[in-house]
């Protein structure tokens, strides 16, 4: 099938959907590629859920710039888009003499850049703002914020599919070509699109898309960070973000404790180049390693806390010899008409995703004439969550409203049916476990899933007919069921 539009966008991560909502106050026609079965399946969803203040980069840097503009936009962002996000400080801490020097140089570099609030404290204001932390002094950062990744990605995507962006999930981009001045682009699915405006956001495999599209010398070095989930008995623990001061040529921050805004706490990332940019696989050593460093920096954790794991890959410009980052690419290719080209989108990139919107549409100005629509809506339709956020006297009226939110699917995390229904008639149309997890939270309580899973899988069995084959975790290649089905008594397929 052939599909033509004015501007395409190659992937689903956060920096993608950013671009494709800022694009869709505009009356243009625009579509979305993502080689996945939903949005942000990489590393938009595999990350510390951190809001950077902006000051580790350097001064008139592409990283500066867009880090403190992206932080800024992002109150009103996750207002309008219901996504969660809390602005908790953060401590940058010098744990030993050779550090200080450092907290000083980011300050000075912070307040250049345009970061707002930054002060060097001394331990009495430490402990008053994050209790029992370790370290001499520690930079300061108030604007420092923990947000939910996915939530956003997902909010963004959706907002901008309600706003007119055409979204295509499940196409893998195999080949670009130049033709009659327009861009031609296949997938694996068979499918063919074509636009006067092409922009690459693919992250991960930004480079490959660059190849295809013949442009030659980037080069990404997938990453991996491997982090731990706690339970959210400790919630209250981590009340500020503790991050050790930056070393010279690190490729991170190193491991550190991050809380969520749903409660739980991470531990993590470590950092290990690898060959493969989807290898997701934790491994026993970093485990082990990461269990040791929580018990140092929370003694009071327990074994039942240690509920998940999970690894994240993030697209380095540098090779593991050299070390450190290098800036974003953001750029209007001159070399090729129409071709807006985005490598090396690391961290800052979930900070910054609203200011890369704002600047690649800025550069679509450049090919194509866009008038705003006034029928943009910049609201996303949502509700709280029913037993985290509501009183007892709104969910009594919630239940007399619809008896589905009297009925709990997810016990560890209180998520009724109502929700996990809501969550598979999600707009994009994913439908993989992955998809109701990250949209409804359902399984990500202590008992992963033990609980909720069999009930989910019998509500999308009962209300809408699936098939044991129709069950997918987080695509086409990862069935929930294999090997030979026996019916039960009502004639439903059950695995043998």
């Amino acid at each position: 099938m052939k599909h033509g539009y004015e501007v395409l966008i190659i992937g689903g991560g956060v920096v993608g959907c950013a671009i494709a909502r800022e694009l869709s106050r505009y009356r243009v026609r625009a579509a979305l590629l993502e080689k996945d079965a939903d949005v942000g399946m990489g590393a938009s969803c595999r990350n510390s859920g951190v809001l950077h203040a902006g000051f580790k980069y350097a001064p008139g840097s592409m990283q500066a710039a867009v880090s403190v503009r992206g932080n800024a936009l992002m109150d009103d962002l996750c207002r309008d888009l219901k996504v969660k996000m809390k602005r908790i400080g953060k401590l940058t801490v010098a744990l030993d003499a050779e550090d200080e020097p450092m907290l000083d140089h980011l300050k000075e570099q912070g307040e250049v850049n345009g970061v707002p609030g930054l002060e060097v404290i001394g331990r009495d204001r430490m402990q008053q703002i994050q209790k029992g932390v370790e370290g001499r002094r520690a930079l300061y950062s108030p604007t420092s914020a923990i947000i939910s990744p996915y939530n956003l990605t997902i909010g963004l995507a959706e907002n901008a599919l309600a706003n007119g962006v055409d979204f295509h999930l499940g196409q893998k981009v195999t080949a670009i070509a130049r033709q009659d001045g327009r861009w031609e682009v296949r997938t694996a699915a068979g499918d063919t699109f074509t636009a006067g405006v092409l922009v690459n956001a693919a992250g991960l495999f930004a480079a490959d898309v660059c190849r295809m599209a013949g442009i030659t010398g980037y080069e990404i070095y997938p990453c991996r960070g491997e982090y731990y989930i706690l339970d959210r008995r400790l919630d209250g623990t981590v009340t500020a973000l503790v991050y050790p001061a930056p070393k010279k040529n690190a490729p991170g921050w190193g491991t550190h404790l991050t809380p969520t805004v749903d409660g739980n706490i991470l531990i993590g990332p470590t950092t290990e180049y690898l060959a493969d940019p989807e290898d997701f696989a934790c491994t026993t050593n970093i485990m082990a390693r990461l269990r040791r460093d929580a018990q140092r920096l929370l003694p009071g954790i327990r074994m039942s806390d240690y509920i998940r794991n999970f690894a994240g890959t993030r697209a380095k410009q540098t090779p593991p010899e050299v070390g450190g980052s290098k800036d974003f690419v953001i750029e209007d290719r001159k070399d090729l008409e129409g071709f807006i080209n985005l490598v090396g989108l690391e961290s800052p990139g979930l900070t910054s995703a609203p200011a890369i919107a704002e600047m690649t549409v800025g550069m679509v100005k450049n090919h194509l004439a866009l008038d705003p629509d006034p029928a943009f809506n910049p609201v996303r339709p949502g509700s709280r969550d029913f037993f985290w956020e509501l009183s007892p006297e709104e969910k009594a009226e919630r239940i007399a409203e619809d008896p589905d939110y009297g009925e709990i699917i997810c016990r560890c995390e209180k998520i009724t049916k109502r929700e996990v229904l809501d969550a598979i008639r999600n707009p994009l149309g994913a439908r993989t476990m992955v998809s109701f997890k990250y949209r409804a939270r359902a399984s990500m309580g202590r008992c992963q899933g033990g609980f909720c899973i069999p009930r989910i899988v019998r509500l999308l069995r009962d209300e809408f007919g699936w098939n044991p084959e129709d069950f997918l975790k987080r695509g086409a290649d990862s069935p929930m069921f294999v090997g030979n089905m026996r019916p039960d008594k009502g004639g439903q397929a059950h695995e043998r």
